[in-house]
């Protein structure tokens, strides 16, 4: 197998990556949506917040065979990196998942990172992957789908209604796009509030969030075609930001959001503002984004606060992912 790195230029590689994933998702996890030849090239152009991971695909002759991804971030998390591999299933059991893993794993090392990342869906081939290769199992996460045309409209506004009266010193502010300047800089210190949700037994820091990363995530999300929703809570009293939730819908298809972080900052705790925050934005896009059929999210599975909340709105269960790192060292 021939391995390749490439950028987001390259249409072509672009197109066998878009190949091996589709395959992949077809068979490991269906209720994911195939990925796009433009969805592709956003990532590896503009990446989540400005930073963007490095592609690699497998060739078996002219047959791509096997995809993998390396990231890595500069504003924390100085010693890890997370890597990605997907291999076609109709070319599996044949070594190619380990060459890709080495290439991946030397590029890890070739930027100095001591610790690398792996994450794959809850079956026997990944665990088998994992430990073959010297990963640990350090974590789970659970992705779930709340299905518009599913939802309790009743119950998301009763919901809405007896989590403001418990916020009654806060007002929710809807924003869409990007933020204004001015803010940037409590919009971090709020985001940084995502800190105290459960990490369980990764080797990870806590995130670093400055106006700046805030800044390059609003725009890389508009760069790749995406809109942005943000609800904020701001205590009346003060002016604070008190938490903040963020959906992303996508450009290219509308029908898909994805909920981005949602977060309260500690001394803002015990008002139900998590749960104002959400049923706020699923009221806003209901109006305001008609066309949305499903909002997907992920959270650790131990985050016992965050999945009663989205338990409470309608969110479902679709898949379990495995978390896994290794030292380098």
């Amino acid at each position: 197998m021939e391995i390749h790195r490439f950028g987001p230029d390259d249409t072509d590689r672009l197109q066998q990556y878009v190949e091996v994933v589709n395959a992949a998702r077809a068979v490991d996890s269906p209720w994911q949506h195939p990925d796009t030849l433009s969805g592709v090239e956003g990532r590896f152009r503009h990446g989540w917040d400005g930073e963007v991971e490095a592609p690699y695909v497998g060739l078996d002759g002219d047959l791509p065979v096997a995809v993998g991804r390396v990231g890595t971030t500069d504003y924390d998390n100085l010693h890890l990196a997370w890597t990605g591999v997907q291999v076609h299933p109709d070319h599996r059991r044949r070594g190619h998942g380990t060459a890709m893993l080495e290439v991946l794993v030397d590029e890890v090392k070739a930027r100095g990172r001591t610790s690398a990342g792996i994450d794959g869906w809850d079956d026997e081939s990944t665990r088998g992957f994992a430990a073959r290769h010297g990963f640990e199992q350090k974590s789970a996460a659970i992705q779930r789908r709340q299905h518009l045309a599913e939802v309790d409209w009743g119950d998301i506004e009763r919901l809405h209604k007896e989590a403001a009266a418990a916020a009654s010193a806060y007002d929710v502010i809807r924003r869409a796009g990007r933020t204004p300047d001015d803010e940037l800089e409590e919009l971090a210190v709020m985001a940084s509030a995502i800190n105290d949700a459960p990490t369980d037994d990764l080797d990870i820091e806590d995130e670093v969030f400055t106006a700046d990363r805030m800044r390059a995530y609003e725009s890389a999300q508009l760069d790749r075609g995406n809109r942005i929703f943000r609800t904020v809570a701001r205590h009346r009293g003060t002016g604070e930001l008190a938490g903040h939730s963020v959906v992303e819908v996508d450009g290219e298809r509308p029908q898909y959001a994805e909920q981005g972080d949602t977060s309260v900052v500690a001394a803002h705790r015990g008002h139900r503002l998590g749960l104002l925050l959400k049923t706020d934005m699923n009221l806003w896009l209901r109006d305001e984004q008609p066309q949305i059929t499903e909002i997907s999210t992920w959270n650790a599975e131990s985050n016992d606060f965050m999945i009663a909340v989205n338990e409470a709105i309608g969110y479902r269960v679709m898949g379990r992912e495995l978390q896994f790192q290794k030292s380098l060292r």
